[in-house]
């Protein structure tokens, strides 16, 4: 009841304020595990996407420190999160991040809509980072289908620093589902992450038509 009623109240909003674009909505399965696997470019980036995704809720990865904040912006910030679908995890270190994606890798086999970023972080220059392979492991343990998702003017409704979201139009953009369940058998596994991921990037710059950089992005100040 209060995801339905936040959701409800947070997407007039945001159709009122940023009169978001949504294509390829169809793309998503209705049922079962599914992996949304999207470019990252604002704080705002985890509510657009569940809000565009009408057909069934989403998950995906918080830090804890947004469900513990004080005073109404605080207790605000972690009932919505809440209701549009947020794991809380601690995002310290590395055994933090291996953490979370067992956490998620959960969800999915629980039949689950999730959502990850390749990149790590949110890009600082609007240029696509090389993606780090946790997608790949998602997809290759869960056997989701993984929809590539591109982004695009989240970035100007809450700019990298900003503390609240502002009017801007922005796009969310779901592509074709890419099977890898099978087919990578023969292959080592860090090469078959690599080749996935790849292949998962470069699904995801199709679709956003970013510059793209040949190295990773920054993990730091998230």
């Amino acid at each position: 009841m209060l995801y339905d009623v936040l959701r409800q109240t947070v997407s007039l909003m945001a159709r009122a304020l940023c009169r978001p674009t949504v294509e390829g909505r169809e793309n998503i399965p209705a049922t079962g595990p599914v992996l949304l696997a999207s470019n990252h470019l604002s704080f705002i980036d985890s509510v657009a996407i569940p809000l565009s995704v009408t057909h069934r809720q989403v998950r995906f990865l918080a830090k804890s420190d947004y469900f513990e904040g004080k005073g109404i912006k605080g207790r605000f910030t972690g009932t919505v999160f809440g209701a549009l679908g947020a794991i809380p995890v601690e995002r310290r270190n590395a055994r933090d991040a291996l953490a979370a994606l067992d956490v998620m890798l959960e969800r999915l086999h629980e039949g689950e809509a999730c959502v990850i970023y390749p990149e790590g972080t949110r890009s600082k220059d609007g240029r696509l980072y090389r993606g780090r392979t946790g997608v790949a492991h998602l997809a290759l343990e869960s056997k989701a289908p993984v929809v590539p998702v591109a982004l695009a003017g989240t970035q100007e409704v809450q700019p990298i620093g900003a503390s609240m979201p502002r009017p801007h139009p922005y796009t969310v953009k779901f592509g074709k589902p890419l099977d890898f369940s099978t087919g990578y058998d023969h292959l080592a596994p860090g090469k078959a992450r690599r080749e996935i991921t790849d292949r998962v990037m470069d699904a995801i710059h199709e679709l956003s038509g970013q510059e793209r950089a040949d190295h990773y992005n920054s993990l730091s100040g998230r």
